[in-house]
């Protein structure tokens, strides 16, 4: 369970969340530009806020009135955006396996195969950044995050680069390897078709602002009678 009170201003955006996501599988859905990056960066701890009280499963990431802010390295949070962020100088087998060093080398070595199997990227495993394209890049992202073995998973767009097809495959085995062990996901789309596909629990953010908050079929009604329309005009 995740309890988020945020009230953070950037230049003349303002966010102001307060609620509980209790649901194995949230997703925020709003238009570009209505706040959803920005939550997600801040329950990742990388964005400082005047007013905020953030807890995990009971357990205190950051409280404001308490000068408690653990830093992203300890809030066992992980997070894959729409820009992989791969270390261009590593290999991806090395990528994969930054956050999980303290394991021996054959420990670490079959985490990353595991991790890039479940992800689609297992033929990229001798490859650099820089050979992969954005596609490639966002799967070898998805492998490293999973491999820490996060308490929470936040992604952002994190299939923007996958063509639709690949994108559901790719969702549905995430899906079910994350009810596997139990994480908590916290995702980020603009894409209808990314809530109703995963059933979640749906956290309608507009103009910065917490709009509904509820099962995908309730919140995204309007949402899919535009998409039906707009099905049926062509």
């Amino acid at each position: 369970m995740l309890e988020i009170m945020a009230d953070a201003r950037r230049g003349g955006f303002h966010l102001h969340i307060d609620c509980i996501f209790a649901a194995e599988w949230t997703i925020v859905f709003g238009p570009s530009g209505a706040g959803k990056s920005t939550l997600l960066r801040l329950l990742a701890g990388l964005v400082a806020t005047n007013t905020q009280r953030i807890a995990l499963d009971g357990r205190l990431l950051a409280d404001s009135s308490r000068r408690v802010n653990l830093r992203p390295g300890r809030r066992r949070i992980a997070m894959v955006s729409q820009q992989p962020a791969l270390f261009p100088h590593l290999s991806v087998v090395d990528n994969v396996g930054y956050g999980i060093a303290r394991l021996s080398r054959s420990e670490r070595g079959q985490v990353v195969e595991q991790m890039l199997a479940l992800a689609g990227a297992e033929n990229l495993i001798s490859r650099r950044p820089q050979d992969l394209s954005g596609g490639e890049a966002q799967r070898v992202a998805l492998a490293r995050a999973l491999a820490t073995q996060p308490c929470l998973l936040l992604l952002d767009e994190p299939f923007s680069a996958l063509d639709g097809a690949a994108s559901d495959i790719l969702l549905e085995r995430l899906q079910r390897w994350i009810a596997l062990h139990e994480i908590q996901v916290v995702m980020a789309t603009h894409d209808a078709t990314d809530a109703l596909a995963t059933h979640a629990e749906v956290a309608l953010i507009r103009d910065g602002q917490l709009a509904a908050l509820g099962p995908a079929d309730r919140v995204l009604a309007g949402e899919c009678e535009r998409i039906l329309a707009r099905i049926g005009r062509t």
